[in-house]
């Protein structure tokens, strides 16, 4: 009898070792390269430091550069994954992307608090024709026009002079395409955000992720432009975001008409390390780092799982 229990237990205890070692075979290691959108960068940042403290032994290195280099980088095979804050396009999908939705976000108009008609534009809000006449006619090119009012000042129109998911998704809104938009080009959302707010005069148009403070305040420096949407020559109340909260709402409910999805970009099938990264952003954990960042919103649970569901 004690014969068959000293068997049972180094069993056991050999059993327990060979999990372990298989474990530790099992064990995360590797390299990941990730670029693209502004728009995904901060949350793509903190999924990489949560990933690699998981697994310490894998090394991620993310940088931004717009979601045209995302895109680029990843056909190309310049890095494992590209972030895109916009639609693929049927080029990209031919050339073997699989694109992955993972977040999703808006653009929003924005102009510097210390334009002279700040509050006229507060209350009246700005129609889809009027912002189309600034960025693709050029039809309209002083605030008169814009407000309607007697105020003779030009209109200092400011666009992204990268290519990016915020253009793309700007000028789809408008009835075109990023090469269509018109005005001064400016290099990524803090540079368009920068220079939009210390021009009194200026209009420009940036990320959610970019508009907004950790702690859900619209960003020192600017105003965001309330889109008429209903045109009915007011800005409604749920037409007008002075933090995070509101526009979210807005958002989720689908009020706000200039709202995108967010995808990796992955050549061919993911698999190896990029699949279980994946697999990470689309679980409870990295929807919670997505939710604490608070850079974009993060996908409902079921959609999660059938977007995990089609990659296995």
């Amino acid at each position: 009898m004690r014969k068959i229990v000293i068997c049972l237990l180094i069993s056991c205890i050999c059993g327990f070792k060979n999990d372990f070692i298989q474990a530790k075979e099992e064990e995360l290691k590797g390299a990941l390269t990730i670029s693209g959108a502004w728009a995904i960068y901060p949350t793509a940042i903190a999924w990489a430091e949560k990933f690699q403290e998981l697994h310490p032994k894998v090394k991620i290195d993310v940088s931004a550069g717009g979601a045209g280099k995302g895109a680029a980088d990843a056909i190309n095979g310049l890095v494992d994954i590209g972030m895109v804050s916009r639609q693929p396009d049927k080029a990209e999908l031919e050339k073997g992307i699989t694109p992955i939705y993972i977040l999703y976000d808006a653009v929003f108009p924005i102009i510097s608090e210390n334009n002279p008609a700040r509050d006229i534009i507060l209350k009246k809000g700005i129609k889809k024709e009027v912002f189309t006449a600034l960025y693709i006619t050029e039809a309209i090119k002083n605030w008169n026009d814009v407000l309607g009012q007697n105020f003779v000042k030009p209109v200092d129109v400011y666009t992204r002079s990268d290519s990016c998911g915020a253009a793309a998704s700007w000028a789809e809104y408008l009835g075109g395409k990023q090469e269509d938009l018109k005005g001064i080009g400016v290099y990524g959302d803090p540079g368009i955000i920068e220079t939009t707010k210390k021009d009194p005069l200026g209009i420009g148009y940036s990320n959610f992720s970019y508009v907004f403070t950790r702690q859900g305040k619209v960003l020192a420096g600017i105003t965001l432009v309330p889109i008429d949407v209903n045109e009915n020559g007011l800005a409604d109340k749920d037409e007008v975001f002075h933090d995070k909260q509101a526009a979210i709402k807005a958002i989720e409910g689908g009020r706000y008409p200039v709202t995108r999805k967010n995808y990796f970009f992955v050549k061919g099938k993911p698999k190896g390390l990029i699949l279980e990264f994946i697999k990470f952003v689309l679980s409870d954990e990295g929807t919670k780092v997505a939710e604490e960042v608070s850079a974009s919103l993060p996908l409902q649970k079921s959609e999660r799982e059938k977007i995990l569901n089609s990659l296995q």
